[in-house]
């Protein structure tokens, strides 16, 4: 390898994509066409990064077969970037066996990062938290140190673990320290503003109050009745009952728990729980149905009584609140995911939020006739971008330099 191509590299390493297309910007051998990919990559022009380092990729030949797997490392952090979820899982998982085999540790540990990153992003914690424990971060370099302990904390915070999460921030930037990468250094700094950020909204005896992470954990291990709006559960202490399927229970349940210690009269019930404008006798007798349902849905937790004028929550010794997202309304969800400031296809929207693809573009077209989102591209290069919403936690987003060599 050329001295303007280690040069480039050890640039890349440092987080200093300009420095490395001083060196090989004009030039088109695969080394420098990966090079180059990466830096324009860590520039944020994702499309051309993606064109250079699949161009490098057909450039090495049959015998390089080391590159070739660094450029499809590469190429898979891009398509992370780019939110195109999607991505062939199988050909990182091939690319990492092939450099493992040939002692590239680094690049090995790369890939699997990415891949962890990429589970972590779809919300599958226990496939992340497997993979994550089968690296010994502690013998990798300091940039892959503070990447994986950047993994760790976000899946410790959608766990609620704010302690873990906040160890892990400190030996991740106790890490990015040593490997004097200021972007990585950022994004610490940027996950560990989320500790302190409203996470939840607390609606208890008519009042409203945000919440943060650490708070929210409080809550949920303490001996309150809870009506969870984020999971759509009803847990009080270690017993959680699932109205995810149920939503009509959970609509009745949320609107007892906002009016406790009160009652809720029959026809905001059923306003809640139907939506029903005009009311008739068979509204009625759904609605004490469903009541009835609901009670012994939540026989082990509390009791739904009767009272002249609709129906009231019974629980003894607790109190009862709701726990509700920072925003809520029909499109809450891809909103969330939309306010990281990233630029998401439907189709990883979809996979995400587990949801047909159709079901994700009839959200994006509503929100962005309200103006809360806007496309960028056409067909399937198209993709959807918000501000980040003030104040909202949002899901973590775990990006690090690509390596160089």
């Amino acid at each position: 390898m050329d001295s303007l191509i280690t040069a480039a590299a050890r640039a890349l390493a440092g987080g200093d994509p300009i420095g490395a297309l001083n060196r090989v910007a004009l030039r088109e051998d695969a080394p420098a066409l990966a090079l180059r990919g990466i830096a324009m990559a860590q520039l944020g022009d994702l499309e051309r990064a993606r064109a250079l380092v699949r161009r490098a990729a057909r450039a090495f030949g049959a015998r390089e077969a080391v590159a070739r797997a660094r450029c499809v490392v590469a190429e898979a952090e891009i398509a992370l970037a780019s939110r195109d979820l999607g991505w062939p899982a199988r050909t990182l998982a091939a690319a990492r066996t092939v450099l493992e085999r040939h002692g590239d540790r680094a690049n090995a540990a790369h890939a699997a990062h990415i891949d962890i990153r990429r589970s972590l992003l779809m919300g599958r914690l226990d496939e992340a938290e497997r993979k994550l424990a089968g690296l010994d971060l502690a013998s990798l370099p300091p940039a892959l140190t503070a990447t994986g302990e950047l993994a760790a904390a976000g899946i410790a915070i959608r766990r609620l673990h704010t302690r873990a999460a906040g160890a892990a921030l400190a030996r991740a930037a106790a890490a990015a320290h040593r490997a004097a990468i200021p972007a990585l250094t950022a994004e610490i700094e940027n996950t560990a503003q989320l500790l302190a950020a409203p996470a939840a909204r607390l609606i208890a005896h008519g009042e409203e109050r945000v919440l943060r992470l650490d708070e929210v954990e409080a809550l949920l291990a303490s001996q309150a009745l809870v009506i969870d709006a984020c999971r759509h559960l009803v847990r009080k202490g270690a017993t959680v009952i699932s109205l995810a399927r149920r939503p009509v229970l959970f609509g009745l349940a949320r609107a007892l728990a906002e009016a406790w210690p009160g009652d809720v009269p029959r026809a905001v019930l059923l306003a809640r729980a139907f939506r029903a404008k005009h009311v008739d006798e068979s509204h009625r007798a759904r609605l004490r149905v469903e009541v009835g349902r609901l009670r012994r849905a939540l026989r082990m937790l509390a009791e739904v009584d009767a009272t002249a004028r609709g129906f009231a929550l019974t629980v003894r010794r607790a109190d009862v609140v709701v726990l509700a997202r920072p925003i809520e309304g029909e499109h809450a969800a891809v909103l969330a995911l939309l306010a990281d400031g990233e630029s998401w296809s439907s189709s990883a929207l979809a996979l995400a939020l587990d949801r047909s693809q159709r079901t994700v573009q009839r959200s994006l077209d509503a929100l962005a006739a309200a103006g809360r989102v806007q496309s960028v591209g056409r067909g399937r290069a198209r993709r959807w971008m918000t501000p980040p919403v003030p104040g909202f936690t949002t899901t973590l987003l775990l990006p690090a330099p690509l390596p160089g060599d």
